[in-house]
């Protein structure tokens, strides 16, 4: 699934239909459970096999970066290590009230890269990541609200619902508008030497020269729902 992974995020990307990705996971018991830790044996012990595990690991993450649209990450149930990294790469996530998250490096003994350990405290704080990662403990929904670790919590019934409603919001407004947006929350997350102001400027200033400025324009005028073709 890791290395299959970017080349459907590249397809989602490219596909000019798709305005919001949705991320969960299959069948309501979990969203992603973790590593399969009986394979660290063979996976992630030798330096070979580490680097290798590593390098998908790299361009997972290159994949998902690349990805301009919004992303929503719908969890029910376990969202466990590297499953929790995987939430992470959502702009926003929303649980339903049986969903349980934690890190286990710390009980496994291994080594939990730089990455993970910076998207934990962008996300958390220096604070809450430290109890996250020292304690190795599971946090139930309620806890990942309070430290914003989710956005929202809903009864499991209503969790496919509560994310249909976000993600006909987000159809509903400007693609550029958003994208634009998305990229310049990104650079905030970046050291200040290395942000790209200069293409997210570029993006804003797209969102003035479009089709979709001008129908925004006449939409609220005429008092009806704006049509939004991302152009």
């Amino acid at each position: 699934m890791r290395t299959a992974l970017p080349g459907v995020l590249r397809n989602l990307e490219a596909d000019p239909g798709v305005r919001v990705v949705v991320l969960t996971g299959a069948g309501g018991k979990a969203f992603v459970s973790g590593a399969d830790i009986s394979e660290f044996g063979s996976s992630r012990t030798t330096p070979e096999a580490r680097a290798e595990y590593d390098r998908a690991g790299a361009e997972s993450g290159a994949a998902w970066t690349a990805v301009t649209k919004p992303i929503i990450a719908m969890i029910q149930g376990f969202c466990i290590g590297g499953g929790l990294l995987t939430a992470m790469q959502a702009d926003f996530r929303i649980c339903s009230d049986d969903s349980q998250f934690g890190v286990p490096a710390a009980k496994l003994g291994l080594g939990y890269g730089y990455g993970g350990v910076q998207s934990l405290v962008n996300l958390v704080g220096p604070s809450w990541a430290s109890e996250i990662l020292f304690t190795a403990r599971r946090l139930s929904a309620a806890e990942a609200l309070h430290i914003g670790l989710v956005n929202r919590v809903v009864p499991a019934a209503q969790l496919e619902e509560a994310v249909g409603e976000l993600t006909t919001m987000i159809k509903g407004n400007a693609p550029l508008t958003i994208a634009a947006c998305k990229a310049a929350i990104r650079e905030t997350q970046r050291d200040a030497a290395k942000r790209n102001l200069d293409r997210v400027s570029e993006m804003t200033e797209a969102c003035f020269r479009s089709e979709d400025y001008l129908e925004g324009q006449k939409a609220f005028i005429e008092k009806r729902t704006p049509n939004f073709v991302g152009r």
